[in-house]
């Protein structure tokens, strides 16, 4: 087997390599938007504090 057959995973290389990328892409963007969430919700949480206080 060489890496050009390797690459072409027998014919089912772009949805093979596809699905790699679209899983890639989702790992790398969840931990972003879960940060910008959480970060989004303790502004709230602290805003709603300031509220209480007064």
């Amino acid at each position: 087997m060489s890496v050009s057959e390797f690459f072409h995973m027998g014919g089912y290389a772009l949805y093979v390599w596809g699905s790699f990328g679209v899983t890639a892409i989702a790992m790398i963007a969840e931990p972003i938007l879960l940060r910008k969430s959480r970060i989004i919700t303790e502004k709230r949480i602290k805003r709603i504090a300031r509220l209480d206080v007064q």
